[in-house]
């Protein structure tokens, strides 16, 4: 049997890995990591224009997406492992959610699952798929989980379950949230007691790496987290923004009833216009609920992983990033 990519690396020689989602704000960051740590990486593209940044990193690029099965095919040719992080976080109905992250995983597990040699596959779900109830979003990536257990025997089969994921070149909702902080203004989302975990990018770059080097040890299902045990209250992140700040960040209540009305109005106008909303009722059941907090412990064990970044420096890093990308946008 060809040798899995953690015995490569004992051999002083890293492995091939087929790299889905690479030219999303996580999937970039991942690519980032592996190539610059040595390893080969395949990545599937579905734009050529946004995979400029694969490009002058060396990835080799496969054109193609998660319903063409000829390149899937093609992106699996040849890999010793696979780092499946492609996944829709917009929609309106399940249907926008299970075309990728259900029916999408399951095609590209099943394919890698019949290759001679099976490669070692990691795929990257979410703390939300722990409540497939509150959401469309999260109902998909529970499915998503649930779809690869019949292929666990044939390969080794590691899931990751993220909270809250921040940092540079972010563009979703905690980013802007983020960013009205540094402003003195800091949105408290439902009640101000709900607790939640969070997790600088790097990190989960490198639990992703982990992952592939513990190989079959690695196999499971993790969540993880910035290191933070408890995790963080809104006034714990309200508190670390200002003393980032250096001026106080006036706190502005937004209850649960307000922002359910406000994601049922863009919920229909993302109807209207045929655009993929933001902020839904099911997000907001998300954004509100009560325990997102994590434990390490498991996935520190298995993976020999411990975070490196805690909130306060990657704030200052994401906000050190927006700064210098606005100042270059304005030059």
């Amino acid at each position: 049997m060809e040798p899995g990519p953690s015995d490569r690396r004992n051999e002083g020689e890293k492995g091939s890995v087929a790299l889905t989602g690479a030219t999303g704000f996580i999937g970039g960051v991942i690519a980032e990591r592996l190539t610059g740590s040595g390893w080969r990486v395949k990545a599937l593209v579905r734009s050529a224009p946004k995979a400029k940044k694969l490009n002058r990193l060396g990835v080799e690029l496969v054109p193609g997406d998660l319903e063409d099965t000829e390149a899937l095919r093609s992106l699996l040719a040849g890999v010793q492992a696979v780092v499946h992080c492609a996944g829709t976080v917009r929609g309106i109905d399940s249907e926008d959610f299970s075309r990728v992250n259900v029916a999408g995983t399951e095609r590209i597990a099943s394919l890698a699952a019949n290759m001679n040699t099976p490669p070692l596959f990691v795929s990257l779900s979410s703390l939300a798929a722990r409540e497939p109830q509150l959401s469309y979003y999260a109902a998909s990536k529970r499915e998503g989980e649930v779809v690869l257990n019949p292929f666990a025997g044939a390969m080794s089969l590691t899931i990751l379950r993220p909270p809250a994921v921040y940092g540079p070149g972010d563009r979703e909702m905690l980013p802007l949230l983020l960013l009205m902080m540094r402003r003195g203004i800091a949105p408290v989302l439902g009640s101000a007691e709900a607790r939640f975990s969070m997790l600088y990018v790097d990190d989960l770059a490198s639990a992703i790496e982990q992952s592939l080097i513990a190989g079959s040890g690695g196999r499971g299902v993790f969540e993880l987290h910035d290191g933070r045990v408890g995790g963080y209250t809104w006034s714990a992140v309200v508190e670390l923004a200002a003393r980032e700040r250096g001026k106080p960040v006036r706190r502005i209540a937004f209850p649960r009833g307000l922002l359910h009305g406000l994601g049922v109005v863009s919920h229909h106008w993302s109807r209207l216009t045929g655009t993929a909303p933001m902020l839904t009722p099911g997000k907001v059941r998300e954004l509100t609920h009560a325990d997102w907090v994590c434990d390490n412990a498991e996935v520190s064990r298995a993976l020999d992983w411990l975070p490196q970044v805690e909130f306060a420096e990657g704030l200052r890093r994401t906000l050190a990033w927006e700064q210098a990308t606005r100042q270059g946008t304005e030059t």
